[in-house]
């Protein structure tokens, strides 16, 4: 067994037993593996071991990568900050970007979005914990977001994501990520059909997942410490 290949089956273990502490199964929970900095033989090599999601944060370098690989059952996220003159390369070569958090880049990536491809699957980027480093719609504005963009033709408004403010407890640590379920929730009361929370990396999966997370983002404890990042 190779190292990535030994790390999938680590983190796997981590999500199962996470799960299971809180009542959940397993499989309620996608993992995306976050291949940024890392080359394309690092995903066929994960890949082999049966990862099919993963995420990229730099346009340039993930659209090289999806076309380096060249695997066609791989599904491809954009989870990276996202200016509106990169959008058609994104909307082009990804089937996922969780990282929308204004009408403007939604719009672009609606009119970009090949006729041929299904529609772009969408996560509203939430800045939960009002940082001015990060990217994200404030919550107070995700209700009038996610109302316009699901007219929006050629995306599908699938959930929500968030990088909460690192904190070094667990109880700490669920608190972000009880907030967005909580606006997810109310969301879903008001009538959107919302079925993914993207929350949860390297260090925090387990308080993530007790805040129903469904899928978890993790790069570190897969592919090792980055380059260049």
């Amino acid at each position: 067994m190779t190292t990535i290949s030994a790390n999938l089956q680590a983190v796997l273990a981590r999500i199962g037993e996470a799960a299971r502490r809180c009542g959940r199964q397993p499989e309620e929970i996608s993992l995306l593996a976050v291949s940024k900095t890392w080359p394309g033989s690092y995903v066929q090599e994960a890949a082999r071991a049966g990862q099919k999601a993963f995420g990229e944060n730099y346009v340039q370098e993930g659209v090289d990568k999806v076309r380096e690989t060249a695997l066609p059952d791989l599904e491809w996220h954009f989870i990276g900050p996202l200016q509106s003159n990169k959008t058609r390369l994104v909307a082009e070569a990804f089937q996922w970007v969780h990282s929308v958090d204004r009408l403007k880049i939604a719009e672009r990536l609606s009119q970009q979005r090949p006729a041929h491809l299904p529609p772009l699957q969408i996560c509203l980027q939430v800045n939960i914990s009002n940082e001015d480093s990060k990217s994200g719609v404030p919550e107070e504005d995700v209700a009038s977001l996610a109302q316009q963009i699901a007219y929006l033709p050629r995306l599908k408004l699938r959930g929500l994501m968030t990088i909460p403010a690192p904190a070094p407890e667990f109880a700490r640590q669920r608190a972000p990520f009880r907030r967005l379920r909580e606006l997810y929730e109310q969301l879903n009361r008001n009538g959107f059909a919302l079925d993914t929370l993207s929350m949860g990396m390297s260090n925090d999966i387990e308080a993530a997942i007790a805040e129903g997370s469904t899928l978890v983002r993790v790069g570190t404890a897969i592919f090792g410490e980055r380059k260049g990042s």
